[in-house]
């Protein structure tokens, strides 16, 4: 189990890197103030409008960053700062939010598949919590073991981990995706500057490193207890 251990803490300096300078992108981009003089709500339900999308409402959450689109209940919710910022970082997360909104609207077929695995990656979710205590209090020494009940565990731990990897790995052609409509229609719609432009592509790079990270991370997890497994058949 040091294997998984070491790999946890790779992956958590590496996202702490990525998420300090997704951060720091974001401030510092923040602090550029749009030629247009438009807000971060502004922006969202201008690119909604140019799509013909009028069902969609924009919402103000709390937290930083915490800025998401909600396919239930057709909600682009933005963070206080995007929503009433008028810099080229809100423009960047607010156009990127409304890019989910218009996959949702075209039924983008990325999307459509990770939303069809929401319930079984909560399902996994709910299993790896539980695993996670269990071997923290005496389940190692069952994993470890080459019997049917470690066995067992084993598989339990990677039908887990293969659904959340999964989950992570489509993940990344919908943000990838939402950030091209974005950038696109910014573009097209002279709707920022070129200088802008560039800012918001830069900020939107490192928010989609923060899922390559999370995907690369599932991957790992999942490829240690493959090998375990297969390591056992071949005792």
């Amino acid at each position: 189990m040091i294997g998984l251990v070491i790999i946890g803490v790779v992956f958590m300096i590496i996202g702490s890197i990525v998420s300090s300078r997704l951060k720091s992108k974001f401030a510092q981009y923040s602090q550029v103030g749009l030629s247009n003089g438009l807000s971060g709500e502004a922006i969202a339900r201008k690119m909604l409008n140019d799509n013909g999308i009028y069902d969609v409402q924009i919402t103000q959450v709390d937290g930083q960053l915490t800025d998401h689109y909600n396919p239930l209940n057709k909600t682009v919710n933005l963070s206080s700062d995007v929503y009433h910022g008028r810099s080229a970082a809100s423009a960047a997360v607010a156009a990127h939010e409304v890019g989910h909104a218009v996959q949702h609207a075209q039924a983008y077929a990325a999307l459509k598949m990770r939303s069809a695995m929401v319930p079984a990656v909560n399902i996994a979710s709910r299993v790896m919590g539980m695993a996670n205590m269990f071997l923290m209090f005496g389940g190692i020494a069952m994993l470890s073991q080459n019997n049917s009940m470690g066995n067992v565990l084993l598989i339990v731990l990677i039908v887990a981990n293969l659904a959340l990897a999964l989950f992570a790995l489509i993940t990344l052609p919908v943000e990838f995706d939402a950030s091209k409509r974005a950038l696109n229609w910014m573009e097209t719609r002279n709707v920022v500057s070129q200088r802008e432009h560039a800012m918001a592509k830069d900020a939107l790079k490192w928010a989609a490193m923060t899922y390559v990270v999370g995907a690369a991370a599932a991957m790992a997890n999942l490829m240690y207890f493959v090998m375990m497994f297969l390591g056992r058949r071949e005792n």
